[in-house]
């Protein structure tokens, strides 16, 4: 129960606000229902930071059903009465913060928790809500489908933009980046591939536990599960720093074969990622190719990008790039989506450049003069302002986000391009950064040069822009 009023005397506070204060009472204020995100006002929630989720699941495929206990750290930003978390669908059983029995009440997406006793600023607090039910599938405001994604033989949790909150509660905005435990029972016989790198598996009684952690900094909408038939295999790669990175790879038995050549390729891909982009940012890599059908695109998640049956060499390119832009350096809002999308298809082009393909500009050329005929919507809003949030991974955030980016390389030349791109990647690892912060980072780099043009034509400007 939350703290109680004290009753008002007699001769004194004669006001309930100056009971609240003056005399001692509740001094707190609710955390807001959301950061309000520019295209997902409900997302996340105000008052506090996470900073570590620990999360035991237990999931039987044959039911569909989930239970589950999350405990989660988090820090108060403000003195705090009440706060929220998103979970969508789920039924929630039990709630306690710091051990003590909490209120709790359900509004949407949003679980209102009021705790015993006030959290004070600063303050560190553990938060565990016991919950089951049957995850839900979430359709986007784009149509595409994520969230949990039942399989024939187990699931698939894909998150981007706000899928994670049908399995597990919490702060679900890019902008809140926390560590991560995640242990999750299932049936004997079948596998289960998340975030990080596995610490442990034990069997009990036709039951097997797998146990995966995650300590570098990740946003919610990048966290996954794969339950099923997989293949899994560890191997490692030269990292930068001159130590093993290791690389699991999980693939189900459908796609072995084809996926054989192109996961070949994985440890070449990353040596020519880190040249360009600097060193990996975690600890671990790899890839989870799912049965064919699983969901209907590839995802980016932490550590290892999940694809929907084997992915070409290019597709592969993309969604190890965005372990740098995406992962590691996380959009402050769902607005500054080109930042992950517009690096990631740029490094496409340069991993064409560099391996026998058309060069940059030439990919660039072709765009600008023919772009519309395979992009109906190419020139229909800039890459910083998506119209709305049915279009944050439209092709001008792709296609032309990366157009931005051959533009600041035109201007500067390779050597400072890529200087941009190190040191872009160097002072924003594992945190959040916006368009902003990365305007001002180029112009910091290359002080010289004038980006008006670049800015007001190509990144905010409406239309298809002039060539000089």
């Amino acid at each position: 129960m939350s703290r109680s009023v004290p009753v008002v005397p007699a001769i004194g506070c004669g006001l309930l606000a100056l009971v609240l204060t003056a005399c001692g009472g509740v001094h707190g204020t609710p955390g807001g229902s959301g950061v309000r995100d520019p295209y997902f006002p409900k997302a996340g929630n105000g008052g506090y930071d996470v900073t570590h989720y620990d999360l035991d699941l237990a999931y039987d495929p044959d039911d569909r059903h989930l239970t589950g206990t999350a405990e989660i750290t988090a820090r108060a930003g403000k003195d705090l009465s009440a706060f929220d978390l998103d979970l969508k669908g789920m039924d929630v059983e039990r709630v306690t913060v710091e051990g003590e029995r909490a209120r709790w009440s359900r509004n949407g997406q949003e679980v209102v928790v009021r705790p015993r006793d006030e959290l004070d600023k600063g303050e560190t607090f553990r938060l565990t809500v016991r919950y089951s039910g049957i995850p839900q599938t979430i359709t986007d405001p784009d149509g595409s489908e994520e969230g949990w994604l039942p399989t024939a033989d187990g699931a698939l949790a894909l998150g981007e933009p706000t899928g994670s909150m049908a399995w597990f509660p919490g702060n679900h905005h890019p902008s809140d980046k926390a560590s991560y435990d995640i242990a999750v029972t299932v049936p004997e016989g079948l596998q289960v591939v998340s975030n990080g790198e596995p610490t442990e598996r034990t069997t009990d009684g036709g039951r097997t536990t797998f146990h995966w952690r995650t300590a570098e900094p990740m946003a919610s909408y990048v966290a996954t599960l794969a339950i099923g038939d997989y293949d899994i295999r560890r191997s490692s790669v030269p990292g930068a720093a001159g130590s093993a990175l290791p690389v699991y790879t999980a693939v189900a038995p459908s796609q072995a074969r084809s996926s054989r050549e192109v996961l070949a390729r994985l440890p070449e891909i990353v040596e020519w990622a880190e040249y360009n982009f600097g060193p990996f940012p975690f600890s671990s890599t790899g890839a989870i190719v799912a049965r064919e059908n699983a969901s209907a695109y590839a995802l980016e998640t932490q550590n290892r990008p999940v694809f929907p049956g084997a992915p070409g060499t290019e597709l592969l390119v993309h969604e190890l790039a965005h372990q740098w832009f995406g992962n590691s350096v996380t959009p402050e809002s769902w607005q500054d989506m080109w930042l992950n999308e517009g690096f990631a298809t740029y490094a496409e082009w340069l991993w064409q450049e560099d391996n026998g393909g058309d060069s940059a500009q030439e990919t660039f050329d072709a765009l600008y003069d023919h772009g519309e005929d395979e992009y109906e919507d190419l020139w229909s809003f800039p890459p910083a302002k998506p119209t709305s949030a049915a279009h944050i991974s439209g092709d001008p955030v792709y296609q032309r986000g990366a157009m931005v980016l051959h533009k600041i390389r035109q201007a500067v030349g390779d050597d400072t391009f890529y200087d941009i791109v190190q040191g872009w990647t160097a002072e924003h690892r594992h945190g959040n950064a916006d368009t902003g912060d990365f305007t001002e980072h180029v112009e910091k780099t290359a002080p010289d040069e004038d980006f008006t043009s670049v800015w007001e034509d190509w990144l905010y400007g409406e239309g298809k822009p002039e060539q000089p």
